[in-house]
């Protein structure tokens, strides 16, 4: 038996550098509180407080997501502080698509060696999104995983929960042949297709992580790291005065999987594919690979980040709402009728 007297310090895990962790966070998380929030971090547990005046039948909304292979480019370029607003993104706009408001945010933060001042960086940017969605930041879990995580690497998982009243919740059943589909702007890739964009860009294009993207005036890095954009505040505006059949978030899947996850049986989505901007960098990630059509719309949001259905009245009202709000939005296409069940996409050239 050794006479050393071996301390978890020793396994891997710094305790000291966890309890410096939680106090360079605490300013990010209080930036972040709502009214309703009832405790500060370093509890159990996240306190809440529903204000259920403001609702005749309140439902509770609950969404999680990670960031997938987006990380790989922030442990490439050293930078940390993005990827925490594409987290909460990608767990906010699960939500605000069914109608709901989001409240509250958890995070998991899991890695081999515990960095203070990176893991940091990492909930700067859950708080920055927390305060662009208006939830609260009310939680979270940081695991030292020595052996299991690489020493500078980490993983990081989100969860939200928003509310809505039952008689306004927004499922897609009210879709009907002739409404239009608005699309509003990505910023991006946003958080999907990375194992694509990784392999296209430095594997087929042979740039690294510090070379300048072609087109795009923009590093690797910089194009590659850009947050996904935070729809909350502009959406729940429009809730005020419009009523919208479904919305669509454009994740995993792009828009020929997420568009049909809201159409009701017999509906088909046309979209013209002239009708918006789409970003050069997703023509260079195309040609990089000679990339077929349907393959870069089943994969990437091809500069679409929501789709919503909305009443033909209403779409140019919506339209110029959303430009007002500060969003790039068009009118993409329209629901028309499907036969085939395969077919509930229809790309439209010109």
């Amino acid at each position: 038996m050794s006479e050393q007297r071996v301390t978890y310090k020793d396994a891997g895990v710094d305790i000291a550098a966890g309890n410096s962790f939680v106090n360079l966070i605490k300013p990010l998380v209080k930036s972040t509180s709502r009214p309703e929030v009832m405790a500060e971090i370093g509890g159990f547990g996240g306190l809440f407080s529903l204000n259920t005046s403001k609702y005749k039948n309140p439902v509770l909304v609950s969404g999680t997501d990670g960031v997938g292979t987006k990380l790989k480019i922030a442990f490439m370029a050293d930078r940390h502080d993005t990827v925490g607003i594409d987290l909460v993104a990608m767990c906010v706009n699960d939500i605000i698509v069914q109608g709901a408001e989001p409240l509250f945010f958890l995070d998991y933060l899991a890695t081999g060696r515990l960095l203070p001042e990176k893991a940091a960086e990492v909930v700067k940017g859950i708080a920055e999104g927390c305060r662009q969605a208006g939830c609260a930041l009310i939680g979270g879990e940081t695991a030292e995983m020595p052996g299991f995580y690489a020493d500078e690497e980490y993983d990081i998982a989100g969860f939200a929960v928003g509310v809505v009243d039952r008689d306004k919740i927004i499922d897609g059943s009210g879709i009907g042949v002739g409404n239009r589909l608005i699309g509003i702007a990505s910023s991006g890739l946003h958080s999907n297709g990375y194992s694509l964009a990784r392999k296209l860009v430095f594997d087929c294009l042979g740039l690294n992580i510090d070379s300048e993207l072609p087109g795009t005036g923009k590093t690797v890095a910089e194009a590659l790291l850009t947050p996904t954009r935070i729809y909350i505040r502009s959406i729940l505006n429009l809730f005020k005065d419009y009523s919208i059949k479904g919305i669509a978030h454009i994740t995993g899947g792009g828009l020929l999987e997420n568009i049909p996850r809201i159409l009701p049986k017999g509906c088909r989505a046309t979209l013209h594919l002239s009708s918006w901007e789409r970003p050069i960098l997703f023509d260079v990630l195309r040609d990089a690979g000679n990339v077929e059509r349907d393959e870069m719309y089943r994969t990437f949001n091809m500069g679409i980040g929501m789709v919503l259905a909305v009443a033909e009245q209403d779409a140019e009202d919506m339209l110029d709402r959303l430009n007002g709000l500060g969003e790039r939005a068009w009118v993409i296409g329209e629901v028309t009728t499907c036969t085939e069940e395969s077919e509930r996409v229809q790309l439209v050239e010109g």
